[in-house]
């Protein structure tokens, strides 16, 4: 990320990092790494924050089955720098049908392996990695199967006030990408950006 930040940024440039899910979670992640102050502002769209954090229902509210033995043995080995299993998947996810039978079904990702699981997801003292981040707007849907929308405010806001919070009503997981209320929040801090 640093790297296409560097090539692609043009001076003065106004840097901009937005993710969904894992992917928001791979944005603070990156907020808290040694490039953090590489970015702007950040827009959260439900961000896995940890799998421990307030903000997430037990498995993911069924939408991730964990690998738990094999998540432990893989990060005993990798204590001892052996990660030559670090390919093998460690969450499973219960990807609805109808998108795995769309158009795009195909690139679903239907599962992360360990290596995948550890580079996105905010290290151990992830209030850490949530306190470094440049100002913000998360934007959660009140019907997530995965988080828990009201938990965000209350959990961040602890350890940073640069933080804006929308809950989207009757919004899911997944849904809350393409949710005009989404949009709209984007738009705005684009424009005083």
């Amino acid at each position: 990320m640093a790297d296409l930040i560097k090539t692609t940024a043009q001076p003065n440039q106004k840097v901009v990092m937005l993710g969904h899910s894992s992917g928001g979670g791979l944005v603070v992640r990156f907020a808290g790494g040694k490039h953090g102050e590489m970015i702007d502002h950040a827009v959260l769209l439900a961000p896995f924050l940890k799998h421990n954090a307030p903000t997430t229902r037990e498995n993911s509210g069924g939408w991730a089955h964990v690998y738990l033995r094999r998540l432990i043995g893989l990060s005993i080995l990798n204590t001892f720098r052996i990660t030559a299993l670090n390919h093998l998947g460690v969450i499973q996810f219960s990807m609805p049908q109808q998108v795995l039978d769309g158009p795009l079904g195909d690139t679903a990702t239907t599962q992360y392996s360990y290596r995948l699981n550890t580079g996105f997801a905010p290290r151990g003292d992830y209030l850490c990695d949530i306190a470094a981040l440049p100002a913000f707007t998360v934007i959660t849907g009140s019907a997530d199967e995965s988080f828990v929308a009201a938990q965000y405010q209350p959990l961040m806001s602890s350890v940073t006030g640069k933080g804006r919070y929308l809950v989207v009503p009757d919004i899911g997981h997944l849904a809350i990408v393409d949710a005009d209320e989404t949009l709209a929040a984007i738009k705005e801090d684009l424009s005083g950006i």
